[in-house]
């Protein structure tokens, strides 16, 4: 190809296409994660046009309370299907960025606060997708978790956060999973766009992660397309005319921009092409009916029971009921903005509930246009108080939560808990149905509630679930993905969210979710992880064996209680006396055990051994502590049934000694005492290593000071010149002379 057809490859034809160039055919991209949005006339990115019905499965925040690889593999194969009908080539999705703060506008769109349970979702997710020839985009590369001033934005992380935390899904997917495309983001990281940030683009994930898929700009989120190319975008969303093309041949004729990247760029999106290629001919059938019965049973198992007092679920279906609430007639079971999905069919809750129970009466309580109304609500209180138990829906609309803005609080809104206060005092046996894209404030909920169900957004076929798991057909599986805390104060990034001037600084480092809350041992209102079953489950005989595979882990789980039901295992790792900052523990492996009444099955899960690594800064690589690792095992962060340790075998760390090197590293480096002999002493802080004249521990505080000023203080008995010798001889380098 010539220069200008390499450089026209690397941009869109318009909105959702790419160019035909020669013998490379056009792709045809579309959103989104949770279902087809292919649009109909004119397009735009915020699901403002038209678009094909498509199966509307349960947005990621609510596909991750499943915890099931499996399912989102079976949904990720279904949406490929509906793509491959429809003529799509590449389905942008899925959204895998950390919910660092519950506020973020776009945390429907994104699994979990935790890396470990995102990554094994996702890989599956675009297991399942590709399977079917439909490539995925993983987005949003990086560091992207607020929507404000999202476009220039600049996410202030440090190296090992960002690896441990936010980079560490992106990772795993990309090993596993190998995407056809990778998404970059819209802000900058550490000051440098993500379209233009070559460390990020092609040194960490081509280089370090071995990515050989394509890597496609967020739609506008090029600047500089020249800059972009030499970073490692491949191709610019949408299409600018052939302007950005013509930037680019123009910096290669005037030699700012090698060649050899465009080339690179437009292989890429070639290779790209082809795949899609490969499977045309084939004939792909969608089944609107067997798609529609799948999103039922994914919205029943993603359904978390959050409370139960006094086993007031499932309800008989026999009895008269009360229904209550707007969103039980005009569900809530989707985000807004880029990935809003024409569902094929929709459930309406009340309609499923009075097809399963005797008589049901309905009253709406309150409006969601933000008008209180006491009529409304007076008629709502006698309603419940009618009927024998009553069903309350609360929760949050469509324009209190999206694409494009994040929110200023997670609270209810206050009508809708006067309601809840007044409901519940005519009618104590009132159980709550929550739907919600964001986490809410559920304190007053829950203290008042005696039933709890959070169905977060469950896709078009929500409604027939909710009824499936509130009179017993199916029994509640579903766990919480991120914490629900007791007040917004509480959470990690409270003073550090959204930023300002353009700046986010993440402030709480790796301690994101559980890990906060768990190292601050503060009170939460339901942990990560949690979710309450009809039946119980009871944990035995945990086994852990380490090999260098990592930790194989073995427990034996019995349902004991009278129903059949499926328990989410969760295995979390910690290591006792860590030499760096570590949270109390974290999500390492998970399993989801359906058992019947009086069954006992042993698990088995492997933590991996890169998953017990933390981000060494100094040597810039992974690194396994050598020694003892506790094991925990439970339903939830907080409900720990066992715990085991074991040891483990760690990789070697040998930092270069240099003068800035203190005492003390110096003292525990393998070479570094036996070399310097002379600096024992100071280095033991004295003979006795104690308390010296003045009172103070001597031994601790000489450990932290850097060679270089024992020598400049005179102590020791060494010149620099020597010590320069020593360290060189320690660390195993040629001794070099001087510079004088």
């Amino acid at each position: 190809m010539s220069l200008e057809e390499q450089a026209a490859l690397g941009s869109g034809a318009d909105f959702w296409t790419t160019k035909a160039i020669g013998r490379v055919p056009s792709l045809l991209l579309t959103d989104g994660p949770h279902g087809v949005r292919k649009q109909t006339g004119d397009t735009d990115h915020l699901g403002l046009a038209d678009s094909h019905p498509a199966t509307c499965f349960p947005p990621a925040t609510g596909l991750a309370q499943s915890w099931d690889p499996a399912l989102a593999r079976r949904i990720g194969e279904a949406l490929g299907r509906e793509s491959r009908a429809l003529g799509v080539d590449v389905l942008l999705g899925p959204g895998i960025n950390i919910k660092r703060d519950p506020r973020c506008g776009r945390n429907f769109e994104y699994y979990s606060e935790d890396p470990h349970l995102t990554g094994a979702l996702a890989a599956a997710w675009v297991e399942g997708l590709q399977s079917t020839g439909t490539g995925a985009s993983l987005k949003h590369f990086a560091a992207n978790n607020a929507e404000h001033d999202r476009m220039r934005s600049n996410s202030d992380v440090d190296p090992r956060t960002l690896r441990e935390i936010y980079l560490r899904a992106f990772e795993h997917v990309v090993k596993t999973a190998a995407p056809w495309t990778v998404m970059c983001s819209y802000n900058r990281i550490n000051g440098v766009y993500a379209a233009e940030n070559h460390w990020l683009l092609t040194e960490v994930l081509r280089d370090e992660w071995g990515f050989t898929g394509a890597v496609v700009s967020d739609w506008g989120a090029v600047g500089d397309r020249v800059a972009a190319v030499a970073a490692g975008v491949d191709l610019e969303m949408p299409g600018t005319g052939g302007a950005t093309d013509a930037a680019v041949v123009a910096a290669v004729r005037a030699g700012q921009l090698d060649a050899a990247a465009v080339e690179r760029a437009a292989g890429r999106v070639a290779e790209l092409a082809a795949k899609a290629q490969s499977r045309t001919g084939e004939t792909v059938e969608s089944d609107v009916r067997d798609h529609h019965a799948l999103a039922r049973e994914a919205a029943a198992r993603c359904l978390v029971l959050l409370k139960n007092d006094d086993d007031l679920l499932p309800l008989p279906a026999a009895e008269p009921l009360a229904v209550i609430g707007e969103f039980a007639t005009k569900p809530r079971y989707q985000g807004g903005g880029s990935s809003h999905v024409n569902p094929t069919r929709l459930d309406i809750p009340l309609d499923e509930i009075r097809a399963v129970a005797g008589e049901v009466t309905y009253a709406p309580g309150f409006t969601t246009g933000g008008d209180a109304d006491g009529e409304l609500r007076a008629d709502a209180v006698r309603t419940a108080a009618a009927a024998p138990a009553a069903v309350l829906f609360l929760g949050l609309a469509a324009h209190q939560e999206s694409e494009g803005f994040d929110r200023d609080d997670i609270e209810l809104p206050a009508d809708q808990l006067q309601l809840l206060t007044e409901v519940l005092r005519a009618q104590p046996r009132t159980t709550v149905v929550l739907s919600h894209g964001g986490v809410l404030r559920l304190a007053p909920v829950a203290a008042a509630a005696p039933a709890i169900l959070d169905a977060a957004l469950l896709g078009q076929a929500g409604g027939g679930a909710i009824a499936d798991v509130l009179f017993g057909k199916v029994n509640p599986s579903g766990r919480l993905a991120e914490t629900i805390p007791v007040r917004l104060q509480d959470t990690p990034a409270y003073l550090n969210f959204p930023g300002e001037n353009s700046l986010v600084r993440y402030g709480e480092g790796i301690h994101v979710g559980y890990r906060w809350y768990d190292a601050r041992d503060m009170e939460v209102t339901y942990p990560f992880g949690h979710g309450l079953s009809y039946t119980t489950f009871a944990y035995a005989d945990l086994d852990l064996l380490a090999d260098a595979a990592g930790i194989t882990a073995r427990v034996t789980v019995t349902n004991t209680g009278e129903r059949a039901g499926a328990e989410v295992v969760q295995f979390y790792a910690s290591k006792p006396g860590s030499a760096v900052t570590r949270p109390p523990r974290e999500l390492k492996g998970f399993a989801v055990v359906p058992l019947e009444p009086g069954e006992s099955r042993q698990v088995t899960v492997l933590l991996r051994r890169a998953d017990l690594a933390y981000w060494e800064t100094r040597a810039d690589r992974w690194i396994v502590e050598d020694g003892d690792y506790e094991v925990s095992v439970g339903a939830s962060s907080r409900d720990i049934r066992l715990r085991l340790r074991v040891e483990v075998i760690g990789d070697e760390l040998r930092l270069p000694l240099t003068l800035d090197s203190t005492l003390g590293e110096l003292q525990a480096h393998p070479e570094g005492a036996a070399v310097l002999p002379e600096l024992a002493g100071p280095a033991a802080g004295g003979d006795d290593g104690g308390e010296g004249a003045l009172g103070i521990d001597l031994a601790r505080m000489m450990a932290s000071i850097p060679i270089r000023r024992i020598v400049d203080l005179g102590m020791g008995g060494v010149t620099l010149e020597e010590l320069e010798r020593a360290l060189a001889v320690a660390n195993g380098a040629k001794i070099r002379r001087r510079n004088p």
